[in-house]
């Protein structure tokens, strides 16, 4: 059987890296306004081949400029970035061949159906109707049960599961899900995770946005972090998790405190937390501060510990540490 145009573009190369920007720049023109706004500055990232990747960062850090330079929606200022091994300015037709995206925006057409809908997205990418997999696809998001319903009557998790099918209809070996979860309840999420593992398992290059850093943490191996348009960090997960020096320590002691006034010098000096009546938290840096001298400072205080765990630095503590400083330069645009 003949390969159409996508299935050829995806099997003709097997790049080291999915996505590839070097020294990628976007500014959109002052018209009228001063300064211009510099969306993204010099930006260099490797996305690899097979990993799930996290791009992160607040509102108006670059992300969704950067994901529409690589969906051929905004043309790039400077720079290079190629998908598969393909740039995107000689090799526009295959670089979009080898990518799916998912925008943030519901934007299907109210008076078509999810059949229509991927029907009509794999003619667009020249899938011959014989090697088209519509009913697969809506089965895999869960749509077999609403394929003949008009797209206005689906709820909004559905047809956020509907922009996933339309996103694969060319079977792409790059998808970028851009806050896909965005207004989805808990059950439908959690579907939504397990269709997308299972195509990252398959071998799909998955690059996801997302304001639910839990999210990043749990499904993501590697994480970039945009800020005010550059990369500020871009490390495996664990790396990334373990750049703060910081962690927790909560000790539950044998009786009743009443406030920290209560608690000796030698303890105050660790700033500690009152929870509850019983529990001691302490944040202390481990390359300063050994837990042992605060163990003996509860000691010292008279305290009897009944029971001790550790809190570790999360993904939202390294992000806001990487995001919290002011901007230096031009100004930015989303």
């Amino acid at each position: 059987m003949k390969k159409h145009f996508a299935q050829a573009a995806r099997e003709a190369q097997n790049p080291d890296n999915a996505i590839e920007l070097r020294q990628l720049s976007k500014t959109y023109d002052a018209q009228g306004r001063s300064p211009a706004k510099r969306a993204l500055i010099d930006v260099d990232l490797d996305v690899p081949r097979g990993s799930f990747f996290a791009l992160l960062g607040p509102n108006g850090a670059g992300k969704s400029t950067l994901i529409n330079i690589l969906a051929g929606l905004v043309v790039k200022s400077g720079g290079q970035a190629r998908v598969w091994g393909y740039d995107i300015d000689s090799n526009p037709r295959r670089a979009k061949a080898c990518i799916g995206v998912v925008p943030q925006e519901l934007n299907l057409d109210a008076f078509f159906t999810p059949r229509e809908v991927v029907e009509m997205q794999a003619g667009l990418y020249g899938v011959p109707k014989g090697q088209r997999q519509t009913d697969r696809i809506l089965a895999a998001v869960g749509l077999t049960d609403k394929a003949e319903s008009y797209a206005r009557n689906l709820s909004g998790g559905m047809r956020r599961r509907l922009l996933v099918a339309k996103a694969m209809v060319h079977e792409p070996p790059v998808l970028i899900l851009d806050e896909p979860t965005a207004g989805v309840d808990i059950e439908l999420r959690q579907q939504l995770w397990d269709y997308v593992r299972g195509l990252n398992e398959a071998g799909v290059t998955i690059v996801l946005t997302t304001h639910y850093l839990e999210e990043a943490e749990t499904l993501c191996d590697r994480i970039a972090i945009i800020n005010h348009g550059q990369v500020v960090a871009c490390e495996d997960k664990r790396d990334l998790l373990g750049r703060l020096d910081r962690k927790g320590l909560v000790l539950t002691v044998d009786r009743d405190i009443a406030g920290i006034a209560e608690l000796p010098e030698s303890l105050r000096r660790y700033n500690p937390e009152i929870r509850g009546s019983r529990q001691i938290a302490v944040s202390y840096s481990p390359s300063r501060i050994r837990v042992q001298d605060i163990l003996s400072a509860m000691g010292e205080a008279g305290l009897t510990i009944t029971d001790l765990s550790t809190e570790e630095a999360d993904l939202e503590d390294v992000f806001l540490s990487l995001t919290s400083g002011a901007h230096e330069g031009g100004s930015t645009a989303a």
